[in-house]
C-alpha cells in the first residue's frame, strides 16, 4: 500500500546580485536573532532559574524591531526570524528532554547560512519560486521534477562555504512500496572495501578524500598564505571549500546508489550497530573512517527501508561478527586487524569479512524471526550478553555456512 511521507527536494539556484544582497541580509538577521534569543534564554535560566517559552521570545523579537539598534529587521522578511525562533525552542525542547546537548550560538564563519519561509512568505506557480521581498522568480535548475500536483509546505534557502546556493522545497510525496522478495543480505562495513556483503560480494571503497587529497593539501598550503582579511585569502578559501564541496558531493552520491541497490534487491538487510564516534579515537583510522561516512549509509538505509516497506535489523555492536566461525559457532579468542583471513580449529578458513557479513545475517534473521535485534540490545545483567547475542550464537553454532 502506498503510503504519505514528507520528502525534501534540493535544487541549486543562481540568484541576481539583488536576490544575493537580500538572501545575505535575511541570513544575518536569522543568526542574529537565534544568538540573541539564545542569550536571553540562557541568562533568564542561569539568573532567575526560569524557562522562556516561544510567546515570550516572539514578543521579545517585536520589542527588538522596535528600538533603534535592531530596526533592521523590518527590513527583511518576519517569517524566516520566527522559524529560527522554533527552531531554538526545539532545541531546548530535545536538550530538557536529553536528546540533545545544550543549543549552541551560530557562527557566521562556521555555520550553514540558511532562512525557512513557510507558506505565508513565499508563491510557488507555474513551476516558479517566488520568495517574500523579493520582485521575481529564483533561477532553479530543475533536476527532476517536484511530485505532480504539489505544492511545497517549506521551503529553505541555503549557501554553503563554496559560495553555491541552494532550495530545499518540503513536499507530500507517495511512496509504493517496492515488490515484496525473500532475498536477505549481511553487510559488514570496512575501509578497504566500503561493504562486504553476504553474498560474498565486496564493494570497493571509492576513497574521494584520498583522491583528492594532493588538490586539497595544495590548496590549504596557498590559503594559510595568504594575509588574514584580505581579498585573495577569501578566494584562497573558497577554493578550499570547493574540493571539500566536490568530495562530499561525490561521496553522497555513490552512498545513495549503493543503499538504494540493497533496498531494492532484499526484502531484508543486516547491518551492525557501529559507534563511529568511539572508533574515530584511533588517529591511525580516523580518516579513512569519515571517508567512508558509515553513519550516513546507515542513515540512509534507515529511511529507505522505512519508506519502500524493507526491514532493516541493526545487531548488537558487542557481537563477535569476525570472531565467530560460520562453520561451527566457535569464537577466536584473538583477531587483529591486520588478519583478513584465518582459519578455524574445525579447518574452516574463513575471509574475514564475509564471515562477518554472514554472521550478521544469521543473527539478523534469528532476530526478526523473535522480534528483537531491529534496535540496539543493552547487554543483560545477569549473563553479560545481549539477547540478540546470545539468540544468534544459538543459531549459528554448529550449523552450515550460508
Amino acid at each position: 500500500m502506498a503510503r504519505q511521507v514528507r520528502r525534501a527536494f534540493r535544487y541549486r539556484f543562481y540568484p541576481t546580485s539583488e536576490q544575493a544582497a537580500e538572501l545575505s541580509r535575511t541570513f544575518g538577521c536569522v543568526r542574529l536573532v537565534y544568538n540573541r534569543a539564545l542569550e536571553e534564554r540562557t541568562r533568564a535560566w542561569h539568573g532567575e532559574q526560569r524557562r522562556i517559552s516561544y510567546a515570550e521570545s516572539s514578543a521579545m523579537l517585536t520589542e527588538w524591531k522596535r528600538t533603534e539598534e535592531l530596526a533592521f529587521l523590518t527590513e527583511v522578511s518576519c517569517v524566516p526570524l520566527q522559524q529560527a525562533l522554533r527552531h531554538l525552542q526545539t532545541g531546548f525542547t530535545n536538550f530538557f528532554g536529553k536528546r540533545a546537548k545544550y543549543p549552541r550560538f551560530k557562527s557566521k564563519k562556521r555555520s550553514r547560512a540558511s532562512a525557512e519561509y513557510t507558506r505565508s512568505a513565499f508563491t510557488f506557480r507555474d513551476g516558479q519560486l517566488t520568495l517574500a521581498k523579493m520582485v521575481g522568480p529564483l533561477d532553479i535548475r530543475w533536476s527532476r521534477p517536484l511530485p505532480e500536483g504539489v505544492s511545497p509546505s517549506t521551503v529553505t534557502v541555503s549557501r554553503d562555504s563554496a559560495g553555491r546556493w541552494f532550495v530545499s522545497m518540503l513536499c507530500e510525496d507517495t511512496i509504493t512500496p517496492a515488490p515484496v522478495t525473500t532475498r536477505a543480505v549481511g553487510i559488514d562495513a570496512g575501509i578497504t572495501s566500503l561493504v562486504t556483503l553476504s553474498t560474498g560480494e565486496k564493494i570497493t571503497n571509492p576513497k574521494h578524500e584520498r583522491r583528492d587529497r594532493a588538490r586539497l593539501a595544495r590548496a590549504q598550503r596557498e590559503l594559510s598564505r595568504k594575509a588574514k582579511g584580505s581579498a585573495n585569502r577569501e578566494k584562497a578559501r573558497r577554493r578550499v571549500a570547493k574540493i571539500h564541496a566536490r568530495i562530499a558531493d561525490r561521496r553522497r552520491d555513490h552512498l545513495h546508489k549503493l543503499s538504494t541497490r540493497l533496498v531494492r534487491e532484499n526484502q531484508t538487510v543486516v547491518i551492525e550497530d557501529l559507534t563511529v564516534r568511539n572508533l574515530l579515537k584511533n588517529h591511525s583510522l580516523a580518516r579513512a573512517i569519515s571517508d567512508a561516512a558509515w553513519r550516513e549509509l546507515r542513515s540512509m538505509l534507515e529511511y529507505k527501508c522505512a519508506w519502500y516497506g524493507r526491514e532493516l535489523v541493526v545487531i548488537d555492536r558487542y557481537f563477535p561478527s569476525s570472531k565467530l566461525c560460520g562453520a561451527c559457532g566457535t569464537v577466536a579468542a584473538k583477531l587483529p586487524l591486520h588478519v583478513r583471513t584465518w582459519t578455524c580449529a574445525c579447518g574452516a578458513t574463513q575471509d574475514r569479512d564475509v564471515n562477518a557479513a554472514k554472521n550478521l545475517l544469521a543473527a539478523g534473521l534469528a532476530a526478526s524471526a523473535c522480534g528483537d535485534g531491529v534496535r540496539p540490545q543493552r547487554e543483560s545483567s545477569r549473563t553479560g550478553q545481549s539477547s540478540v547475542k546470545q539468540e544468534t550464537q544459538r543459531a549459528t553454532a554448529g550449523t552450515p555456512r550460508l
